[in-house]
């Protein structure tokens, strides 16, 4: 999660060089060549299953496709802080979305590590209050920048409920790899009508360095990561690392992208990580919900 938020900060300066569909294709693209070997079919790995291959292609689409156009445009709308504040609601998002859909049973101290991310992030929107259109732009954009990330946030729960399930019966490689090809697949006939257009010899080569790492990082290590976790811990447990999604969006905003945090932002970012320690502490839960 510490490098999604990363990667979603930095996506600000590369949505500013492609358009974002000609971006979400290169993504794709790149890890597809970086995972080819992660694509052969284990020799224990049952075949597929119909239901398993729908399972795929909605990861793909949900956690996928959709989470990267609506980040990125969002992101572009808006600020890396400001996407930290609407992100904040992940860890809310995917413990109730695997409540509701996988039935599992969460615990009081989970919910209260959740009220702790999303309480502490939430507070940057009261310490930035006017932060989110750099440059004078209109309010009416920062609005639809603001939905298109909350757009992102269900994506990411779905992303989160989805890839519990597959991780019962293929292994963290094997989806990383699935997932990505069917991202490209999906991505491939917009990159291909904005790639006829683009002038790629106007890019930098410093934005081709950070291209190649948004692809690995967003494509192949988050995801593999993540599906590795995911295979030894509850969804509702694992959804509430995603705070450090927007903990890592936001001071990636103000580190790279010189963004500014104040006394407050800290504060809250540190109610985040408290909260991060009560799911993950040992010790007895407060009680089962």
């Amino acid at each position: 999660m510490i490098l999604v938020g990363s990667y979603v900060a930095l996506s600000k300066p590369l949505a500013a060089a492609f358009p974002v569909l000609l971006l979400a294709w290169l993504r794709f693209g790149i890890a597809a060549i970086a995972m080819l070997p992660w694509l052969r079919k284990p020799a224990n790995e049952p075949p597929m299953q119909p239901s398993t291959r729908r399972l795929v292609f909605l990861e793909s689409f949900l956690g996928n496709f959709l989470f990267s156009i609506c980040m990125i445009y969002g992101v572009s709308m808006t600020s890396a802080v400001s996407a930290g504040v609407v992100m904040a609601a992940i860890p809310a998002a995917v413990a109730v979305a695997s409540w509701l859909l996988l039935r599992e049973r969460v615990t009081g101290r989970t919910w209260a590590a959740v009220a702790c991310a999303v309480v502490g992030i939430g507070l940057l929107a009261i310490a930035k209050p006017g932060h989110d259109m750099p440059g004078g732009g209109s309010q009416g954009k920062a609005v639809l920048g603001h939905l298109l990330l909350f757009a992102a946030v269900l994506c990411e729960a779905a992303y989160a409920v989805i890839g519990k399930k597959l991780t019962g019966t293929l292994g963290p490689k094997r989806i990383s790899a699935l997932i990505n090809l069917w991202g490209l697949a999906l991505a491939t006939p917009f990159g291909l009508y904005f790639a006829a257009q683009f002038d790629f010899g106007a890019v930098s080569a410093g934005l081709w360095t950070l291209l190649l790492f948004y692809a690995l990082a967003a494509s192949v290590w988050t995801v593999w990561l993540w599906m590795t976790g995911l295979r030894t811990i509850p969804a509702a447990q694992a959804g509430v690392f995603t705070v450090l999604l927007p903990v890592s969006a936001a001071l990636t905003g103000v580190l790279a992208l010189g963004e500014r945090m104040g006394a407050l932002e800290l504060l809250a970012l540190a109610i985040a990580l408290v909260g991060v320690a009560l799911a993950t502490l040992p010790g007895p839960s407060v009680s089962d919900l």
